[in-house]
């Protein structure tokens, strides 16, 4: 019977491929030059010591996790990054070899706007469908899961998702409402009824959609997974193995909706909680698949509404934190390092959060205090930031270099810090973000 491996042991198997990377065929990836790979190595030692909580040997590590940076920056509007997957790739590359952090999120942010318009994307507006060339993405709330349906939800999440709330956010997908209820396919009797909806238009028509979008898919990733691949041979890595989201976001965002699940929290509060109870396996699920089919460790968490005065602080500790912590437990238990990114402030959240496995996860600060997170939150997680998107657009790049060195001083005592933006940046002025990667470099050296 084969031995199965503990969690640490799947960790480490991660961490082992990401140092010896493999080209698409599986092959050994062949670098630049012998000096390539070892600094390719060193980054990625450099930032698996800091999640770790280990002194690093040489620096405290530096990366940028950008949105749309990387495509303004270089003159292209974000549809152009959205439908030009070649321009895409390249520009994320020279992005990458201009700024030169430890390590990199891959080219992904755009997202590729042809599959979206196949799909007839409700969710979303992206430029060309909504938003002007230059502009992001933006999210169209709403309530694409009605307050009745919660049962639905809890007793049947695939199905739910398959046959109401992907047929509501996705105008080509109508046909999955036809679908038969798959678990009822169980003897010779009657099998053949449950296979009749498939020979409707409706039905095929989804089928088709989904087959040029899987098509176009195809042909984004290989993009941008070819960036990923160049980079590499140049020395950069990139760890980011997926994401996954907090329960009560996925029911808040894009099912119920802001309004809806703040009357939720009143009207129906056990319901609620049921329903993220039900997301727990499913989110867990989802991460440790990500991390597994991509190799890589890194599994990114936005926490979109879980921040300062968006809820109470008991709202917090009743409805968003405790399957949140499970989902970040069942993280690590499969072998994965969470990245929950704190957007917002959450100084009234660090005494809940900071009681969680030491050296296990890394965690993005926006707008919170930094030295208050080293006391707490920082005492057993690594942090991330907290350089802001004011500072970068708007400051210059002595006082970038004179906040690192702040960060440095009064945060990176004893390992367990990086250097990066607190919250992500379509705009910025080149030299701020350049001052914020060297002074990283020259400053953050450990005696």
């Amino acid at each position: 019977m084969e031995k199965q491996l503990s969690p640490e042991e799947q960790l480490e198997a991660l961490w082992q491929g990401v140092l010896s990377p493999k080209d698409p065929e599986g092959n050994d990836l062949q670098f630049q030059s012998p000096e390539t790979e070892k600094t390719y190595k060193e980054r990625v030692i450099r930032f698996k010591n800091a999640i770790e909580m280990k002194e690093m040997p040489d620096r405290v590590p530096v990366t940028i996790f950008p949105s749309m940076f990387p495509w303004t920056n270089a003159g292209m509007t974000v549809q152009d990054a959205m439908y030009d997957y070649g321009k895409c790739a390249e520009a994320f590359q020279n992005f990458v070899l201009e700024f030169e952090p430890d390590v990199h999120w891959g080219a992904y942010a755009p997202g590729p706007g042809k599959l979206y318009e196949i799909l007839d994307y409700k969710l979303y507006s992206w430029p060309g469908h909504g938003v002007l060339p230059e502009h992001s993405y933006q999210c169209n709330e709403g309530e694409y899961m009605m307050a009745d349906e919660y049962d639905a939800l809890i007793q049947d999440p695939s199905g739910y998702f398959s046959h109401v709330y992907l047929p509501r956010v996705f105008g080509s997908l109508g046909g999955f409402q036809m679908l038969p209820f798959l678990p009822g396919i169980l003897e010779m009797y009657g099998v053949a009824l449950n296979f009749i909806p498939f020979g409707l238009p409706p039905v095929q028509g989804t089928y088709q959609a989904l087959f040029e979008a899987g098509a176009e898919a195809l042909q984004w990733v290989g993009a941008m997974g070819g960036a990923d691949g160049m980079l590499a041979t140049s020395g950069f890595p990139n760890i980011l193995g997926g994401f996954t989201k907090a329960p009560f976001d996925v029911i808040g965002d894009t099912l119920r909706g802001t309004k809806g699940i703040m009357l939720d929290i009143y009207r129906q509060p056990d319901k609620l909680i049921q329903a993220m109870e039900a997301m727990v396996p499913l989110m867990i699920g989802l991460g440790v698949a990500n991390a597994q089919q991509t190799g890589n460790p890194l599994i990114f968490i936005p926490l979109h509404k879980g921040a300062d005065g968006f809820i109470s602080d008991e709202q917090f500790k009743e409805f968003y934190w405790p399957t949140l912590k499970e989902v970040i437990l069942g993280l690590i238990e499969g072998g994965c390092v969470p990245f929950p990114a704190a957007e917002g402030g959450y100084s009234s959240r660090l005494n809940v959060v900071k009681d969680l496995p030491k050296g296990k996860t890394l965690w993005m600060i926006d707008l919170t205090d930094m030295g208050e997170v080293k006391k707490t939150l920082g005492k057993n997680a690594c942090i991330l930031g907290n350089v802001s998107s004011a500072m970068l657009n708007l400051g210059t790049p002595e006082e970038v270099k004179d906040y690192v060195k702040k960060l440095i001083d009064e945060v990176g005592k004893g390992g367990g810090l990086i250097i990066s933006n607190g919250a992500f940046f379509d705009h910025a002025k080149p030299e701020n973000v350049q001052a914020m990667v060297e002074a990283t470099k020259e400053l953050g050296v450990y005696a």
